[in-house]
């Protein structure tokens, strides 16, 4: 009897042919997403082989000389890895540092807020940034910061802090600053809305019993509020670290010159170079496969260690 015919079989079969049949419309909502996913995030994935292989563009690449692990050795003893690996990690641990817990402050002092206008107008300022292209934020940064006519000098100026403009976007002393302030006052809104939401669903009950025993707002925020948002913000953070090695692509590439090179090289930005400027496909990637292991592995350690610690982590 072939396993086919049993009746626990046939069964399984029928209950998963009629759950797909009763959710059909469901499954056909997402498919769009899928269909997304496979072809341009799973389909291209085989060309993580052009990383172990002298690529040839004209063989292609299963026709291309295997070369094992050459390019991340190239890669390994070039004489920008140090400074490309300190800068894309110093600027993502900036970026965590001061960014991460700016949209949480915000959050919270927007929900102490009584005024419903007042909230409204600060959350509408707020996330609009989010909407612009870093091409017109760096515009405007330019802008403001100038040593001909800018914002920032002239009122730096004025307060007697200086006596000549600061060339910000020209001393590599200044640019990681320059970078992680854009970074917070772009992307701070849009977290706010996330750590707003999660701030709403907290029973307002656990308010009124705690203002019934005498705590004070900041006794509030502190054993209400933010133990509420606690599983949100560790699944951000969660999935902020697994992003160590990417401290903003376009960002930093609009951002940076020749005289920044030292400081705001990263690892998205040589990429960019090496493999569409210079044609080294090979290298470029075996650099983004080598950037691709280390966030997996900062993802599954500090996922394990969360939950060694007794909270939810993300699997």
């Amino acid at each position: 009897m072939s396993t086919s015919s049993l009746p626990g079989k046939r069964s399984k079969d029928s209950s998963l042919s009629k759950e797909l049949w009763n959710n059909r419309y469901l499954y056909l909502f997402v498919l769009p997403g899928v269909v997304w996913f496979l072809v341009f995030c799973y389909q291209p994935m085989y060309g993580i082989l052009i990383a172990f292989k002298d690529y040839d563009i004209i063989e292609g690449v299963m026709g291309s000389e295997w070369v094992g692990l050459a390019n991340f050795r190239e890669f390994f003893n070039s004489p920008n890895f140090s400074v490309i690996l300190t800068n894309s990690i110093a600027i993502s641990l900036l970026k965590l540092v001061f960014g991460f817990p700016a949209p949480i402050i915000l959050a919270i002092l927007l929900n102490e807020v009584r005024s419903i206008v007042f909230k409204r107008i600060a959350q509408t300022i707020s996330y609009l940034p989010f909407f612009v292209s870093w091409v017109v934020v760096a515009g405007i940064w330019y802008e403001l910061f100038s040593t001909d006519g800018g914002v920032v000098n002239q009122l730096l100026a004025s307060l007697g802090l200086i006596e000549e403009p600061i060339f910000w976007f020209g001393d590599p002393d200044l640019i990681w600053g320059m970078i992680v302030a854009s970074d917070v006052w772009k992307g701070i809104g849009f977290g706010t809305i996330i750590y707003l939401a999660s701030i709403m669903s907290v029973n307002t009950d656990l308010y009124e019993s705690a203002v019934i025993d005498g705590a004070h707002r900041l006794r509030q925020i502190w054993h209400i509020t933010l133990p509420a948002i606690r599983p949100t913000i560790i699944l951000l953070f969660i999935l902020n670290m697994a992003g160590i090695l990417d401290a903003g692509f376009e960002q930093v590439y609009v951002m940076q010159n020749p005289m920044l090179l030292d400081k705001a090289e990263i690892i998205d930005t040589y990429v960019m170079k090496m493999g569409i400027f210079r044609a080294q496909y090979e290298l470029a990637t075996a650099v983004g496969v080598f950037k691709s292991v280390i966030g997996m592995i900062a993802l599954f350690t500090l996922n394990f260690l969360i939950k060694k610690t007794g909270e939810e982590g993300i699997f």
